[in-house]
């Protein structure tokens, strides 16, 4: 009897302590991350500082190849759509001193991005 009680509190309890994943990220999650850094991407000039904590956010968000995936078909879309610049989208985590997995090309293989950083050209 002793054993049914200690198994009961058991499934009881440890529901409380299982970590939850967090929420996959979004478009919309990428947008607003990077919306500070789009004069930069398409005119070059400055970085706001609004910019590289945003992009510190997207890597602090992307937690799996699948959010980093997520996060590369957005930038990607968004890239193309904005006319964004290659060189300065290449020159971006070096100028906020920020190494992410996750490109801003608008002609990146997001298939390719894995848990580690690489090279996307």
């Amino acid at each position: 009897m002793k054993g049914i009680v200690i198994f009961v509190l058991a499934i009881l309890v440890v529901p409380g302590f299982i970590v939850h994943p967090s929420e996959a990220i979004t478009c919309l999650d990428v947008d607003r991350l990077l919306g500070p850094c789009v004069n930069f991407l398409r005119d070059g000039g400055m970085v706001p500082e609004a910019c590289c904590r945003g992009l510190q956010g997207l890597k602090d968000e992307c937690h799996s190849k699948a959010d980093r995936q997520t996060a590369c078909d957005c930038s990607k879309r968004a890239a193309i759509a904005l006319g964004i610049k290659q060189d300065y989208a290449e020159s971006l985590p070096d100028k906020c001193g920020i190494l992410i997995s996750v490109p801003i090309s608008p002609t990146v293989d997001c298939s390719r991005v894995s848990l580690m950083y690489e090279s996307y050209k």
